[in-house]
């Protein structure tokens, strides 16, 4: 059985390390620049930047989703943004995925949002199916990156 839990400072090694999973997976493991004390740091204080929701099968940690909050002028409202949704390999296919979208849309709604945004690669045609299967609509818009600053 899938349960869904919010990550806790105690669980720092485990969200650094499937952030370094999503990021080998994506082949873009030169671009993760945080470390665990800075995750502590950030997420796990008075005031998180950003909150992590864990998948756990039988007590192991299956995956996660990790997200922020922004606020949209054009919606006049605060939103969820999922930065990442990841699953190890041993645990595809029994739903931790569904499980973990839909506990970031309790999350959304108890904070009193009501829209969840995220990326997905324009290839990544399994991961469009499964977003459009849970209702979401994929928005095509380019997206810019601009690094003003090096991270020391």
């Amino acid at each position: 059985m899938v349960t869904i839990r919010e990550a806790t400072k105690s669980d720092v090694d485990i969200v650094h390390d499937l952030i370094i999973a999503i990021a080998k997976y994506h082949d873009q493991e030169q671009y993760v620049l945080t470390n665990k004390a800075e995750l502590a740091n950030s997420g796990f204080g008075n005031d998180p930047s950003f909150g992590v929701l864990l998948a756990e099968i039988d007590g192991e940690i299956a995956g996660y989703c990790s997200y922020t909050w922004n606020y949209s002028i054009w919606l006049g409202a605060t939103y969820m943004n999922i930065d990442d949704v990841f699953v190890w390999e041993a645990f595809r296919g029994m739903q931790v995925g569904e499980k973990l979208m839909v506990k970031a849309k309790e999350v959304c709604l108890a904070n009193g949002a009501g829209r969840i945004c995220w990326q997905v690669e324009q290839d990544n045609h399994a991961a469009i199916k499964f977003y459009e299967r849970l209702g979401a609509n994929l928005d095509i818009k380019g997206f810019f990156r601009w690094d003003v600053a090096s991270k020391a």
